[in-house]
């Protein structure tokens, strides 16, 4: 398995993805310092898609609210544990077809930069629960003690693709009590949930928050996040930024009780968006571009 170790020319931060294994982000560190949450592992993500580091949620984040939609024009019936498709725990399509997906190409790498992409339109197997022919790249690159990446999808067909994926770093500030960070986020509308996970229909704007996460759990959802917006955890002198950059109008916070992690998730629409609407789509001739940045 190629592991690849990005630097950072003009600091002691350093990044690890692992193209083969889903062009995960595995590792970000600060003089040697892991700042993200290493859960249960690059084997359990190989094994069962369970999350860690920086993985991308494609080409949906988060959940759908059934077994089948329509987007495009087009209808599509997913099976769960065939084609990449994984169930929740209510056996509701979760986090896309591409967890741990082995057919990443590199296209360039160098001290601190590594582009990679899919041809979803050469992948039977991924057409079949995404049948939009595209091209997926993916670009990280670690400069100035920020690890940016950049997110093309450039369509290769006559049809139109929708654009309703994430990614989800789980970013820790070891040696600091959970109890002790403090989480800073940016004016938003907060979506209300119903039991299975899925925006009711209702939501609460809110403006700009800071606070200390304690003993709160979040695994709550938001929409009409402006590009540029800044979400941050700082406490022990560290401070992490997730930064917005463009194309990134949604998020989930997630941070559960018994796990020292939390997570700004950038996501191009919000949870279900592929079935109900409310989505981008990268047009033939007009590749889309999603960017966000986590700054150390």
């Amino acid at each position: 398995m190629h592991l690849v170790t990005l630097r950072d020319p003009s600091s002691s931060v350093a990044a690890q993805f692992v193209p083969d294994a889903g062009m995960i982000g595995t590792s970000l560190t600060d003089s040697g310092v892991e700042l993200l949450g290493q859960r249960r592992g690059l084997d359990a993500y190989l094994q069962a898609g369970k999350t860690m580091g920086i993985p991308i949620l494609y080409p949906w984040a988060n959940r759908l609210g059934a077994n089948t939609y329509t987007a495009e024009n087009v209808t599509v019936e997913l099976t769960p544990g065939e084609n990449g498709v994984r169930p929740d725990p209510n056996g509701l399509p979760i986090h896309g077809v591409l967890a741990a997906y082995p057919g990443w190409r590199v296209v360039t790498e160098s001290a601190n930069e590594l582009t990679a992409e899919v041809d979803f339109g050469a992948r039977p197997e991924l057409l079949a629960s995404f049948p939009y022919p595209h091209l997926l790249a993916v670009n990280a690159r670690l400069a100035d003690r920020t690890l940016t990446v950049r997110t093309t999808v450039t369509a290769t067909g006559d049809r139109a693709v929708p654009l309703c994926f994430g990614f989800h770093p789980y970013l820790c500030l070891p040696d600091v009590a959970r109890s002790e960070w403090i989480i800073e986020t940016p004016p938003l509308r907060h979506l209300s949930l119903d039991e299975r996970g899925l925006p009711t229909g209702e939501a609460v704007s809110q403006g700009a928050g800071k606070e200390a996460l304690g003993d709160k759990a979040f695994d709550d959802a938001y929409d009409q996040v402006d590009d540029g917006a800044v979400f941050a955890v700082s406490g022990g002198g560290r401070r992490l930024e997730v930064h917005f950059e463009r194309g990134y109008s949604a998020t989930q916070i997630f941070a559960p009780v018994g796990e020292d992690l939390v997570c700004f998730e950038p996501m191009t629409a919000p949870t279900d968006a592929l079935s109900r609407g409310g989505f981008r789509s990268a047009r033939p001739g007009e590749p889309a571009v999603a960017v966000f940045s986590i700054w150390v």
